[in-house]
C-alpha cells in the first residue's frame, strides 16, 4: 500500500472516530458560550471532565447508565450555576479566570490520592467499570465485527461500529438543537448580548439570566462530550486539562465562531491535520532529524501557527461571517 493510500485511509479513520465526534459536541458547547453569547470560558474541558466523572462514578456505584447521564448534565448545570452566579454580572474576564480555575480544582480534586476509593485518584476510572452499562444497550451482537471498506472495528465492544453510531448520532442531535435555538428569539436575543448587551437589556431583557443559560446550555453540552469521550477511553483527569481547552478554542476559531457546522467542520479538520502531519513527518523526515516522540510536539506547533495566521488573516474560520463576528473585534 502505497504512502497515498495510507494518509488517506488515516484520515477517514480520524473522521469516524469518537475523538472527534466528541471534542465537536464540546466545541459546540464552547461556541454557544463564546461565539454566540460572548462569555470568555476558559475552562470548558472542566465541564467535560465534571461529565465524565459524574458519569463513571454513577456506573461505578451500581447506577444505570441513564441515571448516570443525567447525573453529568446535573453536575454541568451545577457546576455553571457556581461559576455564573457571582461573576456574570461582572465583566467578561471575571468569567475567563474563574473558568480556568475551577477547571484546574476539577482536575486536581479528580488527581487527589485521598479520594482514590471514588475518582481513582492519578490512575482514574477504568473503561471496563462502565463500558458493560454502554455495550448492553447495543442492538449488535456482543461479539464479532463488521468490515466497511479498508475500516474493521468490533460491532459492540470496545472501540466499536456501535460508539461511533451514537456518538455520531448525538452529534447530529446537539446540531439540530443548537440550529432550532439559533432561530428562535432565544437565539437572537444572546447574540444581540454579544454584540450589545446594553442595548438588549434597555428591551426589557434579564441579560444575567439569558447569559445564566446559556452558561448552563453550552455547559452540559461540554459534559456530554465528555462522557461519549470516556466511553472510548477511561476518565483521567490530566487528560481533560488546560490544553484540552485551548484545542476546543483551535477547534472553533478554525471552523467558524458563531456558527452553527464550524465546530464539526474544525474539529475534523483539526484532527486531520494533526494525522496528516504525523504520517508526513514520519514518512520523509528522518529520525536522526526528528524523533517519532517528537512528531506530536512538532504537530501542536504547527497548529499554533496556523492558529495564530488564522486569526490574523481569517479571524471568522472558515465558516463565519465576518461581518457578524471576528475574533478579537
Amino acid at each position: 500500500m502505497d504512502f497515498l493510500s495510507t494518509l488517506f485511509i488515516d484520515f477517514g479513520l480520524q473522521i469516524l472516530s469518537t475523538v472527534t465526534a466528541a471534542f465537536a459536541i464540546a466545541a459546540i458547547g464552547l461556541n454557544l458560550h463564546f461565539g454566540y453569547t460572548g462569555l470568555i470560558n476558559i475552562g470548558q474541558a472542566g465541564f467535560m471532565l465534571l461529565g465524565a466523572y459524574g458519569f463513571a462514578i454513577t456506573v461505578k456505584f451500581g447506577g444505570p447508565f441513564w441515571l448516570a447521564v443525567l447525573v453529568a448534565l446535573a453536575a454541568a448545570t451545577v457546576f455553571a450555576l457556581i461559576l455564573g452566579l457571582p461573576t456574570l454580572k461582572l465583566r467578561g474576564d471575571y468569567l475567563a479566570i474563574v473558568t480556568i480555575a475551577a477547571a484546574e480544582i476539577i482536575r486536581i480534586v479528580g488527581g487527589n490520592q485521598q479520594l482514590a476509593p471514588v475518582t481513582g485518584g492519578v490512575a482514574g476510572i477504568g473503561n471496563q467499570v462502565y463500558s458493560d452499562a454502554f455495550t448492553a444497550l447495543s442492538p449488535f451482537p456482543q461479539d464479532g465485527s463488521f468490515s466497511l471498506g479498508p475500516y474493521t472495528f468490533p460491532l459492540t465492544q470496545g472501540d466499536s461500529w456501535f460508539l461511533r453510531i451514537v456518538c455520531w448520532a448525538v452529534l447530529a442531535i446537539v446540531l439540530v438543537v443548537v440550529f432550532l435555538l439559533m432561530r428562535s428569539p432565544w437565539g437572537r436575543t444572546i447574540r444581540g448580548i454579544r454584540e450589545d448587551e446594553d442595548a438588549v437589556r434597555s428591551l426589557g431583557k434579564n441579560v444575567y439570566l439569558y447569559k445564566m443559560q446559556s452558561l448552563i446550555l453550552g455547559g452540559a453540552i461540554g459534559a456530554l462530550g465528555g462522557v461519549l469521550f470516556v466511553l472510548g477511553a477511561s476518565v483521567q483527569p490530566d487528560s481533560l486539562g488546560r490544553s484540552q481547552t485551548f484545542l476546543l478554542y483551535t477547534i472553533v476559531l478554525l471552523g467558524g465562531a458563531a456558527t452553527v457546522f464550524g465546530p464539526v467542520l474544525g474539529s475534523v479538520l483539526y484532527f486531520i491535520i494533526i494525522i496528516g502531519l504525523q504520517d508526513v513527518v514520519g514518512q520523509f523526515i528522518p529520525a536522526e532529524i526528528m524523533s517519532q516522540e517528537q512528531i506530536p510536539q512538532f504537530g501542536w506547533i504547527v497548529v499554533g501557527v496556523g492558529l495564530m495566521l488564522l486569526v490574523i488573516f481569517r479571524p471568522q474560520g472558515i465558516l463565519g461571517n465576518k461581518k457578524e463576528l471576528s475574533f478579537g473585534d
